[in-house]
């Protein structure tokens, strides 16, 4: 019997080509190679890939308010400002004591920073009570919260870790690239309070904004300018910021003028 002939397979035909065009082979595997380094180095690499759709957070603080004031004062109209931006499509809030919290989720594809310069450009248009004004969060994604850290020590104060936070840890971390933000939570503020008799108080024919304002009044510097002498300038200011319990005592709350009649 005799052997037919069979026809030599796709594969075959693939592998006798490149046998025969070995520099060709080679040369393509080359750019191959290249074009696969130069991708992978542009490669975004990340442990929780972030799917949300653009977010703006707005989170204004209003400390000893109720929830209900915070909803009706801060809440209501900053939602009735940001309400028919172009590619808003969820608008969410949370109104707590003393805390309140926007959300504008927009539409996917919609630029982060085009989303956020709209929602800056209302924000000088929102009527809330005296000294309130929201803050934008950071640009960062629901799934961007990377690490979380407490700081013990065993002959430290809280007042002094929470120093150690805010001066140092905190500062390094800002300068790690691709952090956008840290907030701090707890720890004692080192701060000077002014506790008010109110019995004594009214005794003195005075009431408690009048300390509140004579407090504030008496600490700020203030600038003078400057004068040369001897080709040397000499900058002149006034030294009136309150820095110890003795400079807060020496504050003037209210003086009188006594009369006598002969």
């Amino acid at each position: 019997m005799s052997a037919t002939p069979t026809t030599p397979s796709f594969v075959n035909r693939i592998v006798a080509a490149s046998l025969r065009q070995r520099l060709i082979v080679i040369l393509l595997a080359l750019a191959i190679i290249v074009v696969g380094l130069w991708s992978f180095s542009r490669l975004p690499v990340d442990a929780y890939p972030d799917l949300s759709p653009p977010l703006v957070e707005l989170s204004t603080q209003w400390p000893g308010h109720a929830a209900e004031e915070v909803e009706r004062l801060i809440t209501a109209p900053v939602e009735l400002a940001m309400n028919g931006l172009p590619g808003l499509k969820v608008m969410r809030s949370v109104s707590l004591y003393g805390l309140s919290d926007v959300r504008l989720t927009f539409e996917e594809g919609t630029d982060n920073y085009f989303a956020r310069q709209r929602v800056m450009e209302r924000l000088p248009d929102i009527e809330l009570p005296d000294g309130l004004s929201p803050g934008m969060a950071p640009l960062a994604s629901p799934s961007g919260l990377i690490y979380r850290y407490v700081l013990q020590s065993a002959d430290r104060s809280a007042m002094e870790l929470k120093v150690l936070q805010e001066w140092v840890l905190e500062r390094a971390y800002r300068a790690v690239p691709g952090v956008a933000d840290l907030s701090s939570l707890g720890g004692e503020t080192l701060q000077y309070q002014v506790l008010i008799d109110p019995t004594r108080l009214a005794g003195a024919g005075l009431t408690v904004p009048m300390v509140a304002e004579a407090l504030e009044a008496n600490n700020n510097n203030a600038g003078g300018g400057f004068y040369s002498e001897g080709g040397q300038f000499y900058y002149v200011r006034g030294l009136g910021r309150l820095t110890s319990t003795e400079d807060i005592g020496r504050v003037v709350l209210a003086s009188t003028t006594a009369h006598r009649c002969w």
